[in-house]
C-alpha cells in the first residue's frame, strides 16, 4: 500500500507513524510545507484517555512522551480578586514542538518519508497515484475546500478574539484569570507545559478587543498590553510570541470525511474549541481509529466507512462540550456578578462533561463550599431545595413538563389523566404540569386533546388537583393553556405527527395563512374580532382553571401554536398593529397575558413558556428571545419556560445533552427572570448541575418521567437524601432503598494451578 499524507501536525504525523509501525511494508510520503520546527501554539494537553490509546498502539512514542510530560490536578479560577482552587482533575502536557520532535524521530526511525519545506501535489494527483490520500492539513484545509461539493463543509466563525503566547515559567494549576476592564471583560487561559514555561491564551470579545484598541497595536505592542492587565496573573513576567496573531476560532463540521481514497483528518474534518483542549486530542484519536480501520476492513473503502462511523459520534459530542464552553466564554459578562465559588463552579462544568457528581468525586470540599454558598442545607443535594415563585413554594426544582397525551374523549381529562398525572405527583416532583390543554374546540391539535372550554372538562380536571393535592400533599400542579393555530386539526401522534385528519377537519386560524408543510391545510387569517373572541377563549379557560383548583397557570407561546405563531417573523407576516415589527408581533401574545392574568388569583403564579430560536434562518434569535422574555416579566410572568423550535417544519436544530439550556440561561442573566430549563435534561446529575451554576431556576423533564414516574423520588434515594425537598408516600416507603440485585462480586480464585 502506498499512503500519501498531506499536513506534518500531530495527527498527520502519528498517522504516518502507526501506519508504518502496524505494516512496515507500506510505502508512505508525508508533506509538509513548512520547516520541522515551525508549529502554531506553545503547548499541548493530552487527556489520560488519550495517551492510554497512545501507550497501547505504540510503547515508543508514549514512554517518549511521558519522559517530558508535565503534570497537575489543580485548576484555579481568579475573579474580582479572590482565587478559587479546584483539585482532582489530572492534566498532562507538553510543549509543541517537543511532540512534534518525538513523533519526527519515531517516523524516521520506521522509515516514513517526511518532506519537509515542500508543497504536496495536487490532491487529486496524489489520489491517482497513491492507495491511500490522508489530509491533515489543519483548519484551513486545501484539500477540504477542493472537494467542498463532496465533503459539504460547514465553518461557524465566533465572537471572541484570542492570541496564543507564552510565559517562561511555569503555573502551578490550570488558570483562568478574568480581568474586567473599562472596554470590557478579558479572559486568560494559562497552563505549565515544561518545568519552566505556560501556554498564555489571552481572548476577549470581538467588541472589547477594537474598543480596547488591540486591532491598532503591532504584535510585540499587543504582547505588552496583555502583560501589563494580567501582570498578577504572571508575576510581573512578560510574555513571549511564536509568529503569535489575534485570531477568530472557526469551528469546522464536514457533512462527509471521505471521497474514494481520500479521507480528512484532525481540524481538516473537524475543530473544537481550545477551552477544552481537544484539538490535538482529536487529531491523534484520528489516527488511531483509522489505522485501526485499516487493519481490520478488507479495503480502503469499507475501512474509510468504518473510521468515519466510529469517530463521528465521538467528535459531535465533543463539538457539543467544545460550543457549550466557548458560548459560556463569549458571555462570560453575563456571569461576572455571581458569588465566586458559584461562578468557578459555572466555569468549570460550562461544558457539561464535567458535572456536579463528577466534581464532587475529584474535590469534595470545593463542592461543598459551592453548595453552602448556595444555601444548602447540609446532606441536602441543590435540586432538593425549594423555589419560590409568588404565593407558591415549591419544595425541590424539579417539574414534570408538559407532555400531549391525546387521550382525552370531547376534551374531558378521563382516568388515564388522572392516572398518568397522579403517579407523577406521587413520584416526588416539585411541579407536574398539563398536557397543553386547549381553550377552543377549534383550538385542539388532534381530536384527543384536552380542553378547559366547557364546565364537565373542569370538572374532570377538578378530580385530578383533588387528587394530587390529597395523595401527594407539597405537590403543586399547574396547566398548561394554548391554542394549536395552524398546528391543529392532525392526527394522533402515533397516527402521524403533524400529518391532517383524513377525514373530521375543522377549520384553522392562526397569525397569518400559512400552512405548517405541504400538505397540510392553510389557516384563516385572525380578524381583530377573532383575536378579541380567542382572548376572551383564554381568559375563560383560566377561570375554569382557577376553579378546578390548579396551582400554576403556564401560557403557551412555544413550538408553532397560535400565540407562538404570532411571535415569528417565519410564521407572522402582518402589516397591521400586530405584525412586522418586534413589539408588534408581541402585541397579541401580551394582549391575552394581560387578560389571564386579571382574571387569574393574584397569589399563584403564572409562567410562559417560549421557543427561544426557531432554529431556521430570518427566525426569532436568541437575542430576540431575551427580549420577548423581557416583554413577559415586564407584564408580570413569574418565569420563563425555555423551549426551542417546532415553529417551522424546516427547522434544523442542534440536538444534544441539555441543548436548550443555553437558552434558558442567557434570559435568565440577561431578562433578569427566572427560568425553567427543557430538553435532553435526563439525569439527576445534570439537574444538580445546572441549578449549582446558576443556569436556571427550574428542570423540567419529559421523557424520563414517561420511562419512570418516580424519577425525583429515585433520584432522593440514589443520593442518599431523605429531607423536606422530597417526601415519599407512606404506601410507598418501604420502597425507598434500592433493592438488592444478584451477587456480581464473587470471591476470585485464592490460586491457580497449571495442570
Amino acid at each position: 500500500m502506498r499512503v500519501a499524507i498531506i499536513g506534518g501536525g500531530p495527527g498527520g504525523l502519528y498517522a504516518a507513524a502507526l501506519l508504518k509501525r502496524l505494516d512496515p511494508a507500506r510505502d508512505i510520503t508525508l508533506w509538509e510545507r513548512n520547516a520541522p520546527d515551525v508549529t502554531f501554539g506553545f503547548g499541548v494537553v493530552l487527556s489520560d484517555e488519550t495517551l492510554g490509546g497512545i501507550e497501547h498502539a505504540d510503547p515508543v512514542v508514549y514512554e517518549a512522551l511521558r519522559r517530558d510530560f508535565v503534570r497537575w490536578d489543580d485548576i484555579d479560577i481568579v475573579h474580582r480578586g479572590t482565587a478559587q482552587r479546584s483539585g482532582g482533575h489530572g492534566f498532562a502536557a507538553l510543549g509543541r514542538h517537543r511532540l512534534l520532535e518525538i513523533l519526527h524521530d519515531r517516523c524516521r526511525s520506521l522509515g516514513v518519508d517526511l518532506r519537509f519545506r515542500t508543497e504536496a501535489p495536487p490532491t487529486d494527483v496524489l489520489s491517482a497515484e497513491y492507495d491511500l490520500v490522508i489530509a491533515a492539513d489543519g483548519v484551513h484545509s486545501a484539500t477540504r475546500e477542493a472537494y467542498a461539493p463532496v465533503f459539504r463543509p460547514h465553518v461557524a466563525t465566533h465572537h471572541c478574539r484570542y492570541v496564543w503566547l507564552a510565559a517562561d515559567f511555569a503555573f502551578d494549576a490550570f488558570r483562568f484569570d478574568i480581568a474586567e476592564t473599562e472596554h470590557g471583560v478579558m479572559q486568560l487561559h494559562g497552563y505549565p507545559f515544561s518545568a519552566a514555561a505556560s501556554t498564555v491564551i489571552v481572548e476577549m470579545r470581538e467588541e472589547v478587543w477594537r474598543a480596547a484598541g488591540f486591532d491598532e497595536l503591532d504584535t510585540a505592542e499587543s504582547i505588552g498590553r496583555c502583560a501589563k492587565i494580567f501582570s498578577e496573573a504572571l508575576r510581573g513576567r512578560p510574555l513571549r510570541s511564536n509568529n503569535s496573531a489575534w485570531t477568530t476560532f472557526r469551528t469546522v463540521v464536514n457533512d462527509r470525511w471521505s471521497h474514494g481514497n481520500v479521507v480528512l483528518l484532525g481540524d481538516a474534518a473537524h475543530t473544537a474549541h481550545f477551552s477544552i483542549g481537544s484539538g490535538t486530542k482529536l487529531a491523534v484519536e484520528d489516527a488511531l481509529a483509522l489505522a485501526a480501520c485499516l487493519a481490520e476492513q478488507p479495503d480502503v473503502p469499507r475501512a474509510l466507512a468504518a473510521y468515519e462511523e466510529e469517530r463521528r459520534p465521538v467528535v459531535a459530542s465533543t463539538q457539543r462540550a467544545a460550543r457549550a464552553s466557548l458560548e459560556w466564554f463569549e458571555n462570560l459578562h453575563l456571569y461576572r456578578d455571581q458569588p465566586p465559588r458559584r461562578f468557578a463552579f459555572n466555569l468549570l462544568t460550562r461544558s457539561r462533561r464535567v458535572t456536579h457528581d463528577n466534581l464532587r468525586l475529584r474535590d469534595a470540599r470545593f463542592t461543598d463550599a459551592v453548595e453552602r454558598e448556595f444555601g444548602c442545607p447540609p446532606g441536602t443535594p441543590p435540586m432538593f431545595t425549594p423555589f419560590r415563585l409568588r404565593g407558591l413554594t415549591l419544595r425541590n426544582r424539579v417539574v414534570v413538563s408538559p407532555m400531549d397525551m391525546y387521550s382525552a374523549t370531547d376534551g374531558v381529562p378521563g382516568d388515564f389523566h388522572l392516572v398518568h398525572l397522579g403517579a407523577r405527583a406521587l413520584g416526588g416532583a416539585g411541579l407536574v404540569m398539563t398536557e397543553m390543554v386547549c381553550v377552543s374546540e377549534e383550538g385542539r391539535i388532534t381530536p384527543g386533546c384536552a380542553g378547559l372550554y366547557t364546565g364537565r372538562q373542569a370538572e374532570a380536571w377538578r378530580r385530578v388537583t383533588d387528587f394530587v393535592h390529597t395523595q401527594a400533599p407539597g405537590t403543586a400542579i399547574g396547566v398548561q393553556l394554548g391554542h394549536s393555530g395552524r398546528k391543529g386539526s392532525t392526527k394522533l401522534m402515533w397516527e402521524g405527527i403533524d400529518e391532517p385528519l383524513t377525514e373530521g377537519n375543522w377549520p384553522l386560524v392562526a397569525a397569518s395563512p400559512l400552512p405548517y408543510k405541504p400538505g397540510s391545510q392553510t389557516p384563516r387569517r385572525l380578524s381583530r374580532a377573532q383575536l378579541t373572541d380567542i382572548r376572551e377563549q383564554f381568559t375563560a379557560a383560566a377561570w375554569r382553571a382557577a376553579r378546578a383548583g390548579f396551582d400554576l397557570l403556564e401560557l403557551h407561546c412555544a413550538h408553532g401554536y397560535l400565540l407562538s405563531g404570532f411571535l415569528s417573523p417565519l410564521t407572522n407576516h402582518r402589516t397591521d398593529a400586530y405584525g412586522g415589527s418586534p413589539e408588534k408581533r408581541l402585541r397579541f401574545p401580551l394582549e391575552v397575558f394581560d387578560a389571564v392574568r386579571a382574571v387569574w388569583p393574584a397569589e399563584r403564579p403564572m409562567t410562559v413558556r417560549i421557543s427561544a430560536t426557531d432554529w431556521a434562518e430570518g427566525g426569532t434569535s436568541a437575542e430576540d428571545a431575551v427580549g420577548i422574555a423581557r416583554a413577559f416579566a415586564a407584564h408580570g410572568a413569574d418565569a420563563i419556560d425555555v423551549s426551542t423550535g417546532q415553529v417551522v417544519a424546516e427547522e434544523r436544530p442542534e440536538y444534544g445533552r441539555s441543548y436548550q439550556t443555553p437558552f434558558a440561561d442567557r434570559i435568565r442573566h440577561e431578562a433578569r427572570v427566572p427560568v425553567i430549563a427543557v430538553g435532553a435534561i435526563s439525569s439527576w446529575d445534570d439537574v444538580n448541575s445546572l441549578i449549582l451554576a446558576g443556569r436556571t431556576d427550574l428542570c423540567a423533564l419529559a421523557r424520563p418521567h414517561l420511562y419512570d414516574p418516580h424519577w425525583t423520588l429515585h433520584a432522593a434515594a440514589e443520593q442518599g437524601y431523605d429531607g423536606p425537598g422530597v417526601v415519599w408516600p407512606a404506601p410507598y416507603r418501604a420502597g425507598s432503598r434500592r433493592p438488592q440485585t444478584g451477587r456480581t462480586d464473587a470471591p476470585k480464585p485464592r490460586l491457580t494451578l497449571d495442570g
